[in-house]
């Protein structure tokens, strides 16, 4: 098997499970945006709604360059539960633990991004690279404000 092949096979894992994860992320963000209650409600149940369409985004983009690359998106929800890193909602949290989850998922994603882009570079693969870079930098920014908001 030649280097590129296994680069590419590499590449297409890695991107699926970022599929995975980010269909995984947005039914557990409309989870926490429909059930958020308390003093902080208008400030997170708008917040999910932004990361939940912005999850949406990323399912689009990842799978879209996925085909673009000659790869196979994973397309259902069983499937994304079984390839995804992260734990789907539990249900009956509290408005901070919700946050505090969304950041250990953000961080897990980051972390996964920071050691997929280096497979696209060394493929040569431009394109996939951005596309996880920008990814990495709006999660990071996420990763500050919900920090922040839990002081």
């Amino acid at each position: 098997m030649s280097t590129h092949t296994h680069q590419s096979a590499a590449l297409e894992t890695a991107l699926n499970v970022q599929v995975a994860n980010w269909t995984l992320l947005g039914m557990k963000l409309h989870h926490y945006h429909w059930y958020v209650k308390g003093p902080q409600f208008f400030t997170l149940h708008e917040k999910f709604e932004e990361l939940y369409n912005e999850a949406a985004g990323y399912v689009d983009e990842l799978a879209e360059r996925l085909l673009a690359i000659g790869g196979q998106p994973v397309s259902t929800l069983k499937q994304s539960i079984e390839l995804s890193t992260l734990e789907e909602a539990k249900g009956g949290e509290e408005a901070k633990a919700m946050v505090a989850e969304l950041v250990k998922d953000l961080g897990i994603v980051a972390r996964e991004l920071t050691e997929t882009i280096p497979v696209a570079e060394e493929g040569s693969d431009q394109p996939t690279a951005d596309l996880l870079i920008g990814m990495r930098a709006s999660i990071e920014k996420h990763m500050w404000m919900l920090n922040a908001f839990l002081g």
